[in-house]
């Protein structure tokens, strides 16, 4: 390579002075208007360093002086929005269901609330459109462990299930296997007696002389909370086994499973996290979805 500048004899244009094996490097100029347009980032640059947030400082940031705030301006849209909202979800919290079935821009207002709510906060666990998954109930359909109405929705919501809230909903199926409370054998034979109780029997073709042994078992051990039929309790919590519908399963090693370790999830307490109008519309989001059950009559008023 040579460094030696001299003219092109071609273009008329003055290299470079650098030559790699026998091409010459022209020392042409940019254009103007890329150079005035390169010039005027470095302009903008610096008007955005003085007037936006821009530089990092040992305990802050430059604020420019603008003072803009992306954060504030959301915290500001947010707040405004409540504040928008705030007459829909006071109207929301003080209804009765009768009155929300009966008031379509409540319903509305109730059904999309209640949809971004669910969204944000419980599809993770129960799935997108209340599919649920192994351990989450399914939302969608119309089983209920702890009652199905609009009211018996928001309580479960306000409460949780085995969470901290004091009035928490709480039930507890004793680990059968886990804790020695029954041998393998007669667990196994309690998951026969389970599954011929339950819709899940032409499924499964249960043992029957199992069955029969579990029978005894089960009056003992299990019908005090699911009942002597399987027809559960919601009460307690305890869900029916007569469907085919299983938390955790409804292979025969997932039921027996269940019965061995008496599993039990959580789901938290609400209260302190929406408020009362937030928390019915959620309630009424997934009392819709659900298909969920009328709530009871409001006993009649003694006459004189």
């Amino acid at each position: 390579m040579t460094d030696r500048r001299e003219r092109d004899q071609h273009s008329g244009t003055e290299t470079t002075g650098h030559e790699w094996d026998g091409v010459r490097e022209l020392d042409t100029p940019l254009p103007r208007w890329w150079l005035y347009i390169f010039y005027a980032t470095i302009v903008a640059a610096v008007v955005y360093w003085v007037l936006m947030p821009a530089w990092p400082l040992p305990n802050g940031y430059t604020k420019g002086v603008l003072n803009w705030s992306d954060r504030s301006n959301v915290s500001a849209d947010i707040h405004a929005l409540r504040a928008a909202r705030g007459p829909m979800f006071e109207r929301l919290a003080q209804a009765s269901a009768a009155q929300i079935a009966a008031d379509p821009e409540l319903q509305q207002f109730a059904r999309a609330a209640g949809e971004a709510v669910y969204g944000d906060y419980c599809r993770t666990c129960h799935g997108a459109g209340g599919a649920g998954a192994p351990g989450y109930p399914v939302l969608a359909d119309d089983v209920w462990i702890w009652g199905g109405s609009l009211a018996d929705i928001e309580h479960t919501l306000r409460v949780g299930v085995r969470s901290t809230h004091p009035e928490t909903r709480l039930s507890m199926m004793p680990a059968y296997g886990r804790d020695g409370l029954l041998s393998a054998h007669q667990i196994a034979d309690v998951t026969e007696y389970v599954i011929a109780l339950s819709a899940a029997r032409d499924r499964l073709d249960p043992n029957a002389a199992a069955a029969a042994r579990g029978g005894a078992l089960y009056q003992e051990q299990c019908s005090a909370c699911h009942g002597p039929a399987g027809a559960g309790d919601r009460a307690v919590g305890a869900p029916s086994l007569s469907d085919d519908v299983w938390l955790y399963g409804g292979k025969r090693e997932e039921i027996r499973r269940q019965v061995e370790l008496g599993r039990g999830g959580v789901m938290p307490s609400w209260a302190s996290r929406f408020d009362p109008g937030t928390l019915r519309a959620l309630a009424y989001y997934v009392h819709e979805m659900g298909g969920g059950e009328p709530d009871a009559p409001a006993p009649a008023t003694p006459t004189q």
